[in-house]
């Protein structure tokens, strides 16, 4: 998938009304952080996925998928951002091995799965079961229930609100190669 396509691609979903979520990191019994807990700044996903703590990892993976041009667009996105220990839990080599292929293409699709092109707050799915569609094509599974989930992962902190979306830390990767089935309409 080329950035152009990404590009093209999340444009094209920004007409979509989509009202969904996002997770978080770390394990935790405690309740995710929500909206109004952290204070808005005016940098990009980009930017603070850079600045952000427990985020090496993602922002590593972002630069090396070249979709980092997408993080500093307009949006509004979403990001369903593992943290470090998430990447460390992957299988031994498994991210080695995605991002040692000379095509991208593999490693985009795992970051543009983590992806919606929408911001969506938590407020928008708490108390509630949605899907929403991630620009990689794939739906995640936003759980709003007494812990806030995406698919199987934790939101560890929900909410960090950018200048071009928002940002949901969660506990895990998110793998399309376990997206739920769409929902039937």
């Amino acid at each position: 998938v080329a950035t152009d396509d990404v590009v093209s691609r999340a444009e094209a979903a920004a007409a979509l009304t989509l009202s969904l979520g996002l997770t978080a990191c770390g394990q935790s019994d405690a309740e995710p952080e929500t909206a109004g807990a952290v204070e808005p700044t005016h940098q990009t996903l980009a930017a603070s996925l850079k600045d952000g703590d427990g985020l090496d990892a993602l922002e590593g993976v972002v630069q090396a998928s070249g979709l980092q041009t997408v993080l500093e667009g307009v949006g509004p996105y979403t990001v369903l951002a593992p943290t470090d220990a998430a990447f460390q839990a992957l299988p031994a080599g498994e991210l080695a091995r995605i991002m040692a292929q000379p095509a991208r293409a593999e490693l985009q699709k795992l970051l543009i799965y983590h992806m919606i092109n929408a911001k969506v707050p938590s407020s928008e799915f708490k108390g509630s079961q949605r899907q929403a569609p991630t620009m990689a094509g794939l739906p995640v599974e936003l759980d709003g229930g007494e812990k806030l989930m995406v698919n199987d992962a934790a939101i560890v902190q929900a909410d960090v609100i950018v200048s071009n979306g928002v940002i949901h830390v969660i506990d895990k990767v998110l793998s399309p190669a376990n997206a739920p089935a769409p929902a039937a309409n």
